[in-house]
């Protein structure tokens, strides 16, 4: 079975397989690997016992239950517990085993693509905190240090002072034109990264903030709207596409899409639709001449949607790895 799995696998792809034969070698090995084909029936445990083992790690991997024919049962426990598939050992094994793995691969990126929309979200709030902050630092300090610095002027400009006094006054105004600078960066502030200053402590980083550098990757290759019901599939779709260079915003229905697609500066419009062949695209109807990429999403085949007028059409759950250069490649082609 093990030699089957490993020529099933290698055929898809897989370079990087290890075959293990009991549980305490699976946790050995679970820090390097991305997915798992899990056998029920081991020498030391059984596959439901080592599960939960296997899932209450740090960026725990993948796991497809690997069952007898007819223990359905086991299957569905696996599943309650967390495994992503199972696959019954049969006369079909090697048709079922190639989509379920590569349908584990990518729910494994997307849970991952998830995981970096929440800091998305973690470092939006705390930019919103320090733009607050920012703000106060203007209104409570900026007119404080012009009037010092004025001052400070006037005794550079006014009757000469004795050389120490007169360095002393160089020093002061040259820490004062420091604080301002300090609040003008904070003012520009776009991002909100942490650096170490002391043990257990961390402090905002200003250097380099406010050169106008667009965080991500800004909104260099035009507007991207999105049409979707799916919160957490916006969230990922919306981050790739940000890294790869465009604003994204969502319209919250097929009419709305249509009215957004009209608009000069949107370069990419992406529906998550069903795909049914009655209505692959849910009403939108591409018009001529569109300058714009037209991306389905869809839950069922891909065929309907592409005769009705994508460009792209992308299967759920997408690739996250492939994502945006698919769609990039899509774009080149239109020209």
């Amino acid at each position: 079975m093990a030699t089957l799995l490993r020529s099933l696998l290698a055929a898809e792809g897989y370079d990087q397989i290890a075959w293990v034969t009991t549980a305490a070698a699976a946790l050995e090995r679970v820090g390097q690997t991305d997915l798992i084909l899990l056998d029920h029936h081991l020498p030391d445990t059984t596959g439901l016992e080592l599960l939960p083992r296997l899932l209450s790690l740090p960026d725990p991997p993948a796991v497809i239950m690997v069952t007898g024919e007819g223990t359905e049962e086991l299957a569905a426990a696996a599943l309650r517990l967390g495994a992503d598939d199972y696959i019954a050992k049969g006369a079909r094994l090697a048709e079922m085993l190639p989509p379920i793995v590569e349908r584990a691969r990518r729910n494994r990126m997307l849970h991952a693509t998830r995981a970096e929309v929440e800091q998305e979200l973690i470092r939006a709030e705390r930019l919103v905190a320090v733009g607050e902050m920012t703000v106060t630092l203007h209104h409570e300090l900026n007119n404080p240090l012009m009037a010092a610095l004025v001052e400070i002027d006037l005794l550079l400009t006014g009757e000469a002072l004795a050389p120490p006094v007169a360095e002393a006054v160089d020093r002061v105004r040259d820490a004062l034109l420091r604080m301002r600078d300090i609040v003008k960066r904070a003012g520009e502030l776009r991002r909100a990264d942490a650096s170490p200053y002391l043990t257990g402590l961390r402090m905002i980083d200003l250097t380099g903030s406010g050169d106008g550098t667009p965080t991500a990757a800004g909104a260099s290759r035009g507007r991207a709207v999105i049409y979707t019901s799916d919160r957490e599939l916006f969230r990922a779709a919306a981050l790739l596409l940000r890294h790869a260079g465009f604003s994204v915003d969502q319209a919250p229905s097929v009419e709305a899409a249509a009215a957004e697609s009209r608009r000069f500066d949107v370069a990419l419009l992406v529906l998550d639709v069903s795909g049914v062949p009655q209505d692959p695209l849910e009403g939108f109807r591409p018009p001529k001449g569109r300058a714009y990429t037209l991306v389905a999403v869809v839950r069922g085949h891909p065929e309907p949607a592409g005769k009705a007028g994508a460009d792209l059409v992308l299967t759920r759950p997408f690739d996250p790895a492939t994502f945006t250069t698919e769609i990039l490649r899509a774009m080149a082609a239109r020209g």
